[in-house]
């Protein structure tokens, strides 16, 4: 009799049959794994993106804040350049941003 990996079905041995689906079988391991692995790192990147994302919305927001500032006090510039000053007293801001730091600067 001779050994089980050398008996032969139509012209395929056992041995081949078992070399065929480990082959498989690892292959299969191998392209499941590495997909997880992207995924994982697809994953990881997206939640990076979408804290710079907030981070860079939170500057923006910053930065619109204080050109708003900037352009008031542009406009205060101009305005009060434009019509002479009516008394001695110095004129006081109407914006409120800007009251805490005018009044910081000149004494009352």
């Amino acid at each position: 009799m001779t050994a089980i990996e050398h008996r032969e079905l139509k012209g395929i041995t056992i041995k081949n049959l078992v070399v065929t689906i480990m082959g498989t079988a690892s292959i299969v391991a191998s392209v499941v794994t590495t997909y997880y692995g992207l995924r994982s790192e697809i994953e990881d990147i997206r939640i990076s993106q979408r804290t710079e994302e907030r981070i860079n919305n939170i500057r923006i927001k910053a930065l619109e804040d204080e050109m708003v500032l900037l352009q008031r006090e542009v406009d205060e510039i101009k305005f009060s350049k434009a019509l002479p000053p009516v008394s001695k007293q110095p004129a006081r801001s109407t914006y409120p941003s800007l009251l805490t730091s005018a009044r910081s600067s000149t004494v009352w």
